[in-house]
């Protein structure tokens, strides 16, 4: 029997894959419209800058949106909107975009008209739970008003209808206090929390040159949009030197645009070898990759790139990418993360993640099947998280969670480390996401919120392929796997929508490209899954060799 995978074409697979995460020490991350926007604001004189401005215009959508489905597309759009309003005063002023003034105009009158209709509707507006909307959203929505309380009594052609208008609305339930106290202390002298660095653009003007703030190799918060605004038009202390040939870097890789974060190497290193390992991977992990994630972890485990705080999900993936590689190390600095039965991501978090707090059952449990022992701090945490993931479980057996747009990766995340680690106990809930994952396939063989796409049929396929029972009603689920790999093996691999939460959506690309692996990976070694798949597409190892 043919199988749907070359050895050879496996093989290339993982070799870029792991070259890929060990010789890069940024992470291969999409580019970011809010960021991108952020830096034609903040930093104008920056290298790529007429670059950013044509990414901006052309990422526009017809309707006058930018970013992503539902209200995912507002802080993008937002950002875009404020950054064009920014650069047509500026042409007013006589600096050249290097993009006509008329088409800056158009872009942005059509920014505001959607934003004005979506804000000031009278309807709910319910903002997506991303990295500090909480204050980008007012911060944004305060400086587009500003910019239409300067229109002159002569507005330029295309914005005549904005002067003496009404100003755009905060949804109810987001009144801006937050963003007024934290400015008021950047006031005051007082400093900032940790984590917020990565959002400092929030703070306007009184991010620039904030001596509280100390970049780390050149990053403020791992952010570009932090690090431009903090930067604002200084560049000649050393610092400041750092953070523009850090915002120089961080732009070359995308020819202008930039993404959300970056680097990220531990939170993009820890997710590729955790999810090829688990996928079936004989290959070695290069030594780079496991001494970067050994140095990473310090008494309170590691972050996910320079200048961001540690958390707990990227130190549990951090330790199981470890323990599955035979680089064992103790989980105890997780338990400074440890609220009440469950786990925090990070202090003062406003929700709880479930996709965090399985990678930390993930992380106990590996560390004790490979040492054997059974200590008792460990196996308590372990019921506990069981039983915790259970009850966040909806009634229709999906997840939900803070870090992606999707339920399939929550429920991905949820259902492996309970079935793994999870014990009888938790045999139930299993049950219940794999037939949430058969309710949900979508005609064509795929799962997706919004489209079916390569990276939640991943997640699905790898929950379908962790339940054991092949039969389950009637054979459903090697017939829906099979239909789920042949839709991967037909598929774009280059078409990866952004879904991971930070400040807007992105794709870590390599983290996408190992679960679709892993999945494909795994569905190959069962034999009848694998013989529905080279009935279902003959040419199964051509297209293998594709993916």
């Amino acid at each position: 029997m043919v199988r749907p995978s070359l050895p050879g074409a496996r093989r290339s697979v993982v070799e870029s894959l792991l070259t890929g995460v060990a010789s890069d020490s940024c992470g291969e991350i999409s580019i970011s419209i809010y960021d991108t926007a952020r830096l034609v604001t903040f930093v104008p004189w920056l290298i790529g800058h007429a670059a950013r401005m044509r990414f901006l215009v052309l990422s526009q959508q017809r309707s006058g949106w930018w970013g992503g489905e539902d209200d995912y597309c507002l802080l993008p759009t937002l950002s875009a909107t404020e950054a064009l309003l920014t650069s047509i005063r500026r042409a007013e002023n006589g600096e050249d975009s290097g993009i006509l003034p008329g088409i800056l105009i158009s872009a942005a009158d059509r920014g505001l008209r959607v934003l004005f209709a979506r804000f000031n509707s009278g309807r709910t507006v319910s903002l997506p739970d991303t990295v500090a909307v909480e204050i980008l959203v007012p911060a944004l929505v305060a400086d587009i008003n500003n910019h239409l309380d300067q229109l002159g009594s002569q507005p330029l052609r295309g914005l005549e209808a904005w002067r003496g208008s009404t100003r755009l609305a905060l949804p109810d339930y987001i009144n801006g206090d937050s963003l007024v106290r934290l400015r008021d202390s950047v006031r005051r002298g007082q400093a900032l929390p940790t984590k917020l660095a990565h959002s400092l653009e929030a703070m306007g003007g009184l991010a620039r040159g904030l001596s509280s703030i100390q970049p780390v190799r050149g990053s403020v918060g791992c952010s570009p949009s932090a690090t431009a605004a903090w930067l604002g038009a200084g560049r000649s202390s050393a610092a400041q030197r750092r953070s523009v040939a850090y915002l120089e870097a961080v732009q070359d890789r995308h020819g202008g645009p930039v993404p959300v974060c970056a680097p990220v190497p531990v939170f993009e290193r820890s997710w590729v070898t955790a999810t090829l390992l688990d996928g079936g991977v004989r290959a070695p992990i290069p030594s780079q990759v496991i001494k970067s994630l050994e140095a990473a972890l310090g008494e309170v485990g590691a972050a996910a790139g320079p200048g961001l705080p540690p958390d707990s999900d990227d130190t549990a993936m951090a330790l199981y990418a470890l323990t599955r590689a035979g680089f064992p190390r103790s989980p105890d600095c997780l338990w400074s993360y440890r609220v009440g039965e469950h786990f925090s991501s990070f202090g003062g978090e406003r929700t709880w993640s479930t996709s965090a707090n399985a990678h930390v059952l993930q992380a106990f449990g590996a560390y004790l099947a490979d040492s054997g022992e059974r200590l008792p701090r460990y196996l308590g945490a372990i019921r506990q998280l069981s039983s915790w993931l259970s009850e966040q479980q909806r009634p229709d057996g999906s997840w939900a969670d803070k870090w992606h747009a999707s339920r399939y990766y929550a429920t991905a995340c949820c259902t492996l480390a309970l079935a793994h680690y999870g014990g009888n106990s938790a045999a139930h809930a299993v049950r219940k996401a794999a037939e949430w994952i058969l309710d949900t396939q979508r005609g064509d063989g795929s799962w997706g919120r919004w489209q079916g796409t390569r990276e939640e049929t991943a997640y699905a396929l790898r929950i379908l392929l962790a339940v054991h029972r092949p039969r389950h009603r009637g054979g459903m689920v090697e017939q829906a796997t099979a239909q789920g790999c042949v839709f991967l093996l037909r598929s774009d691999p280059d078409h990866r929508p952004p879904l991971w939460h930070d400040k807007d959506l992105y794709t870590p690309v390599r983290v996408v490209d190992a679960e679709v692996f892993a999945a494909l990976s795994l569905a190959r070694t069962r034999s009848g899954i694998a013989a529905l798949i080279e009935r279902r597409l003959p040419c199964a190892d051509k297209m293998a060799g594709m993916t």
